[in-house]
């Protein structure tokens, strides 16, 4: 399986996963800034994505925890979800996602 990150400077990278991969820890393990500060836990919104239109409806709904945190998030789309809160399955397969503008991970600096 692909996913398909877009960072905020427009570069795109592939990454591999598999089904049950967490979309944080593969974008993590991609080298994405994705800090996901509170372990997925959804205390902070540091995993926030904007999904690609065409992939948002065939995800799980955002729990009302999650979209309580993306109230909070730099940069939200109407398509924005937490990373953390993706488990990836087959029907996934090549998804896209865009990582905001404002993402950093400050354990990189």
């Amino acid at each position: 399986m692909k996913v398909e990150f877009t960072s905020s400077k427009g570069e795109i990278v592939t990454a591999e996963c598999e089904p049950g991969d967490n979309l944080l820890r593969v974008a993590q393990a991609a080298g994405l800034p994705l800090e996901g500060t509170c372990e997925g836990q959804m205390a902070c919104s540091t995993c926030h994505v904007i999904v690609a239109p065409e992939w948002f409806d065939r995800l799980d709904e955002a729990s009302e925890e999650e979209e309580d945190m993306l109230d909070l998030a730099a940069g939200v789309a109407r398509t924005s979800r937490l990373s953390c809160q993706i488990d990836l399955t087959e029907a996934l397969d090549g998804l896209a996602v865009s990582i905001p503008a404002e993402s950093h991970d400050m354990r990189r600096f």
